[in-house]
C-alpha cells in the first residue's frame, strides 16, 4: 500500500481516516454544508453555490433540501432531476453515483465507509471505502440506509426504512431489513 491516505481511500483500500489531508477535505465540506444549510432557500436555489462547486457533478435541475450532511462532497454525482429531501446524508468516501430522475425521501442515509472488523483496527482509524450506484428514476423511501459496495437499478425502489445490504435490480421494490424484494401477485 503505497501513497497517500486519500489515494488509497480513493483506491478502494484500507486507509485511515485519522490523516491530515483528508480532515483539511472534510473542512473544506463542512464549510460548504454549513453555508448550503444556513441560506434562505430563495438564495440557497436548488444547490448552495459553495456545496455545487465542492460536488463530483450536478445535473440540471438537481435539487438538495437541507439540512444535508455529506463527507467529502467530491465524490458525489447527481444526474438531472434528482432531488434529495431534507436530512440526507451522504459519506462519500468512495464515488456515490444518483441517475436522472431519482428521488430520495427525508432521511436517507448512504454510507460507503465500512470500518474494520478487528477493534485495533478501528481505532487505528482503518476503513474501506465501497462505492454505491442507484439507477436512473428510482425512489428510495424515507429513512432508508443504503450501505457501500450497492448497486440500485433504474427505476428500482427502496421502501422507507429499508436497510440495503445487497444490490437492488432494475424495476424491484425492496423493503425491510435486511432489504429484501416484495413478492408481486
Amino acid at each position: 500500500m503505497a501513497g497517500s491516505e486519500r489515494t488509497r481511500m480513493a483506491a478502494g483500500e484500507w486507509y485511515t481516516c485519522l490523516d491530515d489531508e483528508l480532515e483539511t477535505l472534510r473542512v473544506i465540506a463542512r464549510d460548504a454544508i454549513f453555508e448550503h444549510n444556513s441560506l434562505p432557500p430563495g438564495r440557497r436555489g436548488n444547490i448552495g453555490p459553495a456545496l455545487k462547486s465542492l460536488l463530483g457533478a450536478a445535473g440540471e435541475g438537481a435539487r438538495i433540501e437541507a439540512p444535508f450532511h455529506c463527507a467529502y462532497g467530491f465524490n458525489i454525482f447527481l444526474g438531472d432531476g434528482v432531488f434529495l429531501n431534507a436530512g440526507c446524508t451522504i459519506l462519500d468516501t468512495a464515488p456515490v453515483r444518483i441517475g436522472k430522475g431519482t428521488l430520495l425521501g427525508p432521511n436517507v442515509q448512504i454510507y460507503c465507509a465500512e470500518h474494520h472488523k478487528e477493534a485495533a483496527g478501528r481505532k487505528a482509524g482503518l476503513e474501506i471505502a465501497k462505492p454505491v450506484e442507484i439507477g436512473e428514476n428510482a425512489w428510495i423511501g424515507g429513512s432508508a440506509i443504503i450501505l457501500g459496495g450497492v448497486s440500485t437499478g433504474d427505476g428500482a425502489i427502496v421502501g422507507a426504512g429499508a436497510v440495503v445490504t445487497r444490490d437492488v435490480a432494475a424495476n424491484t421494490t425492496v423493503v425491510g431489513n435486511p432489504a429484501r424484494p416484495v413478492r408481486r401477485g
